[in-house]
């Protein structure tokens, strides 16, 4: 089993940007495609971004499409999730998780591993 650590959370601006990390230990890290997903007060946990084993193919929510860039060195067992243009509504705790299926998927069931989360607090 593959253990997560995020980190890169604060206080932005609207238009801002951070970087969240998601450090692995354990099992294997290019063995577990990543995902990154952020839940708000009062909200279901919803999904953000997925990227690959390999890094050759990620996925996004519509809502930060465009805005967000997901990436990983397997090298450093290290996932990142580049945030810009940051809009209060990002406001959230952000999740990273690995899913040891081969299939990319905004399906959180598919993730068997979660990191503790990161606050990310955007500021109108």
């Amino acid at each position: 089993q593959v253990q997560l650590i995020e980190s890169g959370g604060g206080l932005v601006q609207a238009g801002g940007s951070l970087r969240l990390t998601c450090a692995a230990s354990g099992r294997a890290f290019d063995s577990y495609a990543i995902g990154w997903f952020r839940q708000s007060p009062g909200k279901d946990r919803e999904f953000v971004a997925a990227i690959r084993w390999s890094g050759s193919e990620q996925l996004y929510a519509d809502s930060v499409k465009g805005r967000f860039t997901i990436s990983r060195d397997n090298t450093k067992r290290t996932a990142y999730l580049q945030l810009d243009s940051l809009k209060p509504e990002d406001t959230a705790v952000y999740y990273c998780a690995a899913n040891p299926f081969l299939v990319l998927t905004a399906n959180e069931d598919q993730y068997k591993a979660w990191g503790q989360g990161t606050q990310v607090t955007v500021s109108s």
